[in-house]
């Protein structure tokens, strides 16, 4: 299944607060690169009949059916990857650029 980190879910909600995109479900792609990587893909969107449909600590997301043998087992988090710059990443051990948490 697939997760939201409590720092992600909190910038999530922020910026759709501060984008006007409150209401609207967080969409996720996920592609498979030649090298074995995968390249993610999110947005606020409203979703289809067709989409799956999580709630991830009351954020909702949305991702067509085909992505989610990639995105099943990820984590989306908000991390600081250098002194002021935050960022999210996605955590997926599908993914061959994948390295596990040093704490993990």
């Amino acid at each position: 299944m697939f997760k939201l980190t409590p720092s992600a879910v909190a910038q999530i909600e922020e910026a759709a607060r501060q984008g006007g995109t409150k209401g609207l479900a967080l969409r996720l792609a996920a592609q498979r690169k030649p090298d074995g990587e995968i390249d993610y893909r999110m947005g606020f969107d409203e979703g289809t009949e067709d989409d799956i449909r999580l709630d991830c600590d009351g954020v909702a997301v949305v991702m067509a059916p085909e992505y989610v043998p990639l995105l099943d087992q990820a984590t989306l988090d908000f991390v600081e990857m250098e002194p002021g710059q935050f960022h999210f990443i996605f955590l997926n051990p599908k993914d061959s650029g994948y390295r596990p948490p040093a704490d993990a």
